[in-house]
Parts: structure tokens; sequence; C-alpha cells
């Protein structure tokens, strides 16, 4: 498989691209939650044989929490990563719990990035459901801190999620 790296340009425009997407999504299904699901993948190479492993794990992962309730399935495989969408006919903290506790419990959870919005567009965080925000890979304090501190070196995140990754398919 061909590695592409990306620029941030790029990254960024596929930031715009799939909030317009949601938002387009949220207007034909206004009664519904929209789950927007990425996989964790830090550096310039957002798709590579390790992310489909992630994505893979994690559709599977999501769409079994919501198989009855779910409206729509998409998937998008891209050079800027793995999105998918679905829209279901649940309450938003619900979903957002169902979520939480497949990034909690799943082997590769914490590569998941599972966003949830409700009815009206509003997203609903772990903070509102009362729940510890995000662990980081490495050292297990709050991810969003390490992220901002730069705690960690890209080598070092990358080497944890090989490893998370092999560990995960020697199970199988």
């Amino acid at each position: 498989m061909k590695e592409l790296e990306i620029s941030l340009t790029e990254l960024l425009a596929s930031r715009d691209r799939r909030w317009s997407h949601e938002k387009n999504l949220m207007a034909h299904y206004p009664e519904l939650t929209l789950v927007c699901l990425t996989v964790v993948m830090p550096g310039k190479v957002k798709r590579n044989a390790s992310s489909l492993v992630v994505a893979t794990a994690a559709a599977k992962a999501v769409r079994s929490a919501f198989d009855d309730d779910m409206r729509l399935w998409e998937e998008k495989d891209l050079a800027t990563g793995f999105e998918a969408y679905c829209m279901v006919k649940l309450g938003a903290e619900d979903v957002k719990r169902r979520c939480c506790e497949i990034e909690e419990s799943h082997p590769l959870g914490r590569l998941f990035d599972v966003d949830v919005i409700g009815p009206g567009g509003v997203p609903v965080s772990r903070r509102q459901l009362g729940l510890e925000p995000r662990k980081c890979l490495i050292c297990g304090n709050e991810a969003r801190l390490c992220m901002r501190r730069h705690t960690h070196t890209q080598e070092e995140l990358q080497a944890r999620i090989k490893e998370m990754i092999s560990d995960y398919v020697q199970r199988l």
C-alpha cells in the first residue's frame, strides 16, 4: 500500500469538507443523532495499513453498537484518513455514552475518534456526561494537555500506536 503524506492545508480542507458533510446529513435527518468516526493517526500519513486495521475495527464496533437503531451508514477511505458517518434514532447523550464505552473498552478504542452531534447540530462532550477526558496513549495524563504541551514526540506516539495495533492483530 502506497503511503501518501498530506499537507496541513489538505488536512484542514478535509476537516472543512467533513463539517460541511455533517451539516448536510443533519439537514436531511434533523430528528436523528449523527456519529462521525475518524481514526487517530498522528503525523503526515493518515492512510496506511495500520490506519486501515483501526478503521475496520472502529467501523465494526460502531455498527454493532447501533445496528438496530442505525438509519444511515457511510464510509469514506481518503488520503486524509478514514471517515464514517452514522445517523442513529437514539438520543444524543445515550449515543455519546455508547461511543465513549467503545472508546474505553475496545483494545484499539483509544485510536477511535467518535464525535456525536445531536439534533440541532449540538455536539455532546464527555464533560456533559460527567466522564473523564481521554487519556494520553503514553503516560495516562489528559491527552489534550499532552498534545498542547508536545509532551511526547511524534515518534513516541507512532511507536505506541504500532504496538497497540500489533497486539490487537496478534489476538485476532
